[in-house]
């Protein structure tokens, strides 16, 4: 999992949320490889699979997680 952010209260909910699930992930806090992506916001949150959720699915897709 790759976690794309640029430190704002969203992606730190979401890293949060990912550390409390004990979720393995990466960080990107590029803003260039994010602009490259096509990226407009941050969170984003890439799954292994290439999946790639916002910030509303990115938490959901945590939430639901055993």
């Amino acid at each position: 999992m790759i976690l794309y952010t640029t430190g704002c209260p969203k992606c730190k909910v979401l890293a949060m949320k990912l550390d409390q699930k004990n979720q393995k992930y990466d960080i990107c806090d590029s803003i260039e490889t994010m602009e490259s992506l096509g990226f407009a916001e941050a969170p984003m949150l890439q799954l292994d699979d290439g999946t790639i959720y916002d910030f509303s699915e990115a938490i959901q897709y945590v939430n639901s997680l055993g």
